[in-house]
């Protein structure tokens, strides 16, 4: 969305100031959509214009509704944002959402979104905040078709498998298990192929009918067919040359196909945007009736004298708007917003403390955080640390100081940066001094003293820049995409090399950098994201090996930009992604080392009527316990069509003891496995040989196996 504002509604509650009267649209022992058509009839017109925007309250009725909160990676109340306005609330606040999809695990992210509902319904219930509302922008079900896209950091990558896993992770966590009421509602962003930033307000995202099925909807399809979210939000750009809030692919798609039946809205200012940038219609009236008539329900926009306009124009009619209308009162019976007595509605009415500050939560983020940080180099195990041979160590540069926090962050209850984090780890068993990068002789003089240099470089998460603005070619963020994937921080840290070559490079980043010069000569490399309130304990947990590093990239990291297809080419078969690549990279989508080496072993497959189950045998044969990703990909020799020669379709986070084997098993979806035919509207198992392939990253295949599908 565009500069952020805040939104802070009330959910639907009878209020006895209005009326006692009893509606229909009150007795819960109704069936739903019975009380919504009764809502709708007791409404005028004007109040079903107005509950066209986030608002959908009408007083008259004694009804107030809830609204949007930002969400993620932790209930978004305060800065840099200005989320929370001029009273802030702290939360709970995990690693970006790039970190948390270097977890690989779907139990981290659907703790995560336990977690943050929780938050959600606690803040907005609690008599002592009353604040936010329950309809949570989140997840970003976007895809990073390229690593120069300025908003990298809010998706979990590249690849539509793992991000629809941890997508459906975190919406199921997010929204509960209760059948038949939601905690807080998911609402997944940016529907559709939302990967660019500088023209996202006039550019098209162009490809053909199967990437649509097979690649940029697929995450958000899964959001809804497998997560069970019941919102999303129409993207600023086109596609296929037709803006997202009068596409058709709202109804079509996502309405006729998937049975989404809640709340699609609007980005914010979209409407005034498609008349000015896109310059789509003429007049806002206009736009507003085919936004509505596309299926919007939601403006976050000024939009009032716009659809007022077009009713009495005649361009929409009042039945489309009850029509829209009636998928945002949907969302709100699942909120238990016309009940009293939901499963949830008691949270933060006991008298209970502030779960952010809980133990729960904090050990629950450490975790994660832990299991986001990807070792990128180790040469001759420089890492973990050795006390017995390192008893100075040099920390330089700004990020290892702060813990940075990006435009759709909450404000954490409590920071633990990476200088206090290594330092309370070893506390007087080694000597730590620190020195900014900025003032490189002292820095210089430490490195040099010193028996290891951490040196830490990356970006920071807001560019160190006001809105749309970005002070290095390498940051990126919302309205900026990258100019560059190198790393201006390389410039110093050679010069520290220069001095102390034992100097291990610390990357916090949002989005992948070319670290050619770093990969070729440092001997350890470490990569964590922003944002994290247990930063500083998870990194320090892992330099000391007091806990295994198994994060995994979610992208390719290629070696420089010049080797990469054009931005606003949405046609990854021209070498986009790991998918289609066509370029040398220096790190492969999976990526990940680890203190401990593991051996695969026995490898079977079966198939059944819905799977094909992959088992195979994973011994720790290493000197450390630790986490193993197994991942599966998936090829097609002897398909018809044009297909990716190597796609993940299963993958697992497994813990193995030194010296231990564990069977992994892992059940691959034959409907998974489908492509998406032009020709028939469908999806399409073909028969023939699935080539089954296992390991640890896409470009260290351990074993390999063939089925045929008859």
């Amino acid at each position: 969305m565009m500069k952020p504002f805040i939104i802070c509604l009330l959910c639907f509650v009878v209020s006895p100031f209005v009326t006692a009267q009893t509606y229909i649209f009150q007795d819960k022992n109704i069936d739903p959509e019975t009380r919504i058509e009764n809502l709708l009839s007791l409404m005028t017109i004007d109040e079903k214009i107005q509950c066209l925007g986030t608002n959908p309250s009408v007083k008259r009725l004694g009804l107030k509704a809830t609204g949007h909160v930002e969400g993620l990676h932790g209930l978004a109340m305060g800065e840099p944002g200005n989320w929370g306005g001029d009273k802030p609330v702290p939360t709970t606040t995990f690693p970006q959402a790039y970190g948390m999809g270097h977890t690989w695990d779907v139990t981290a992210l659907k703790q995560m979104g336990e977690i943050e509902g929780y938050d959600v319904r606690y803040l907005y219930q609690s008599p002592e905040y009353k604040r936010g509302g329950l309809v949570v922008r989140a997840p970003n079900a976007d895809l990073s078709h390229d690593p120069r896209w300025g908003r990298t950091e809010e998706c979990y990558g590249e690849d539509p498998f793992l991000v629809a896993s941890l997508s459906t992770a975190f919406i199921k966590g997010l929204q509960g298990d209760d059948p038949e009421y939601w905690m807080a509602a998911s609402l997944m962003k940016h529907f559709l192929a939302n990967s660019n930033e500088d023209t996202r307000t006039t550019s098209s995202s162009d490809f053909d009918e199967s990437l649509m099925h097979e690649y940029y909807a697929y995450p958000f399809m899964k959001g809804v067919t497998e997560g069970g979210s019941r919102a999303y939000m129409a993207a600023y750009n086109k596609v296929n040359q037709v803006p997202m809030m009068v596409s058709p692919l709202l109804n079509e798609l996502t309405v006729k196909q998937w049975g989404q039946n809640g709340i699609i809205c609007t980005d914010g200012g979209a409407l005034k945007l498609l008349i000015d940038h896109h310059q789509y219609y003429e007049t806002l009236e206009m736009g507003a009736a085919m936004a509505i008539k596309s299926g919007i329900n939601q403006f976050l926009d000024v939009h009032y004298k716009a659809v007022k306009k077009a009713v009495s124009k005649g361009i929409v009619t009042e039945a489309e708007i009850d029509s829209v209308l009636e998928g945002v009162f949907r969302v709100m019976l699942k909120l238990g917003c016309l009940d009293s007595d939901d499963p949830y509605s008691s949270i933060g009415l006991k008298g209970e403390s502030e779960p952010w500050l809980s133990a729960r939560n904090k050990e629950a983020v450490r975790k994660a955080t832990q299991k986001s940080i990807v070792l990128l180099k180790n040469e001759n195990e420089t890492l973990p640390i050795d006390t017995k041979s390192v008893k100075k160590i040099a920390i330089v540069g700004w990020l290892a100081n702060d813990v940075l926090c990006d435009w759709y962050s909450g404000t954490p209850p409590y920071k633990v940066t990476p200088l206090q984090g290594i330092k309370e780890k070893f506390g007087d068993d080694v000597e730590i001094v620190y020195a900014s990068d900025s003032t490189l002789d002292k820095a210089l003089t430490i490195a040099e003293e010193a028996d290891l240099v951490l040196a830490f470089g990356g970006n920071h998460p807001t560019g160190n820049a006001g809105w749309a603005k970005v002070t290095r070619d390498s940051y990126g963020k919302e309205s900026v995409d990258r100019q560059s994937i190198n790393l201006e921080d390389e410039a110093w840290i050679k010069k520290l090399y220069e001095v102390n070559q034992n100097t291990v490079m610390v990357l916090v980043s949002s989005f992948p950098y070319a670290i050619n010069w770093s990969q070729r000569n440092l001997p350890a490399i470490v990569h964590m994201t922003h944002n994290s309130q247990e930063m500083g304990h998870a990194l320090a947990d892992v330099i000391t090996g007091d806990y295994n590093p198994a994060g995994r990239l979610t992208q390719d990291w290629p070696m420089s930009e010049a080797n990469l297809p054009p931005l606003l080419d949405y046609n990854i078969r021209n070498g986009h992604t790991y998918l289609y690549g066509k370029y040398p990279v220096l790190y492969p989508f999976g990526y990940g080392l680890s203190y401990t080496q593991f051996e695969y072993s026995n490898a079977d497959i079966s198939v059944d009527n819905e799977f094909i189950t992959f088992r195979v045998q994973v011994e720790n044969t290493g000197r450390m316990d630790g986490d193993e990703v197994v991942q599966v990909y998936v090829s097609f020799p002897d398909s018809k069509v044009e297909r990716p020669a190597k796609a993940l379709k299963g993958f697992t986070r497994v813990y193995i003891k030194k010296n231990e084997s564990k069977e992994v098993i892992i059940p691959l979806k034959l409907s998974d496995l489908s492509y998406w035919s032009i020709n028939e509207k469908k999806w399409v198992l073909e028969k023939g040989v699935v080539r089954i392939m296992a390991g640890s990253s896409s470009s260290a295949i351990r074993l390999e196996k063939e089925i045929e599908i008859e």
